[in-house]
């Protein structure tokens, strides 16, 4: 075994297994998430270009929605092309310091979108809740700010994961039966005392679980009993209308990764752990800016717009 902080750490190997199990899928699985890494990126890419170029969508809620977009294109480009990588060559391979870039990226992502969309629901409560107050509350300066804490926790959060990681000792080649390098996998690889790390995964991830959902319930608590106050039916129909593609986005965001969670780490198993984790790390990326755009009607008008101006050029 060597220790990951020694000066030996390149000589340490992770091999990630994927769906090498299954030969006779590999060409189908590539262009399977090929297709979906374009959608995924084309479609982000769209969504901030259009909430860029049109002042209509120049609110607190598209403002959160960009980087949003922005975090499931680093999301998705983070992990998608070493896993078209290991579908198509033989060599599986990936050193301890590319791995635990990975990790530290991936990690960054997830936090971060998962505050993004505590935010994004407190910007709900107060459109719906306190309409009058929205334009002072929700100011262009309180917006930055929120989106700045989120990505310095995703840091944050992620280094601390990293550093819980490096502590670890690791043989020379060790084996992650999963499509990336995710923190479970890399943890379970270790031979040495995992008591401090257990300790570190346990702590943070539950943390930012509990806080960004218990924000998300409350926002949505509110909301719901000030819709149903509502006198007119038009009226609570374009308040759920606004709530809708967030709260679907919440839904199989926080849906995915705690099935994922309450799955037994049995080699049983281990095919439902890799379909989990290619849904939550390759799938949801896609389908966000889906999500927002088909059920947002300002969004599809913009790309409309945008659609009959080009045919209209040729």
């Amino acid at each position: 075994m060597m220790n990951a902080n020694q000066n030996q750490s390149t000589e340490i190997i992770f091999i990630l297994l994927g769906f090498s199990d299954y030969p006779e899928l590999q060409e189908f699985l590539f262009l399977l998430f090929l297709v979906i890494y374009v959608v995924t990126v084309l479609g982000n890419l769209m969504m901030i270009l259009i909430i860029k170029i049109t002042p209509k969508l120049h609110t607190p809620m598209y403002f959160f929605l960009s980087n949003l977009s922005f975090v499931d294109f680093c999301y998705s480009t983070t992990i998608t092309p070493k896993l078209l990588e290991i579908l198509i060559v033989e060599d599986r391979a990936i050193s301890f310091l590319s791995c635990i870039t990975q990790l530290f990226l991936t990690a960054t992502c997830v936090v971060t979108e998962a505050v993004l969309l505590a935010m994004m629901a407190y910007d709900r409560f107060v459109a719906i809740c306190n309409p009058l107050l929205y334009t002072i509350t929700m100011s262009q300066k309180l917006c930055i700010l929120l989106v700045a804490v989120a990505y310095s926790w995703g840091i944050i959060s992620s280094m601390t994961f990293t550093y819980s990681l490096l502590v670890l000792s690791f043989c020379r080649t060790n084996l992650i039966n999963n499509v990336f390098c995710e923190y479970s996998a890399i943890f379970s690889s270790s031979f040495s005392d995992k008591q401090f790390t257990e300790i570190i995964l346990f702590s943070l991830a539950n943390f930012n679980t509990f806080c960004t959902l218990l924000i998300i319930l409350t926002s949505y608590l509110f909301i719901l009993f000030t819709i149903m106050k509502m006198p007119s039916t038009s009226g609570r129909q374009k308040a759920f209308s606004t709530c809708a593609s967030h709260f679907t986005a919440v839904i199989i965001f926080y849906g995915a990764i705690l099935f994922l969670y309450c799955i037994p780490n049995s080699k049983n198993s281990w095919l439902l752990i890799r379909v989990s984790t290619v849904f939550y790390s390759v799938v949801i990326p896609m389908l966000n800016p889906l999500i927002y755009s088909l059920r947002n009607k300002d969004v599809m008008d913009t790309v409309k717009k945008l659609m009959g101006s080009k045919i209209c050029s040729h």
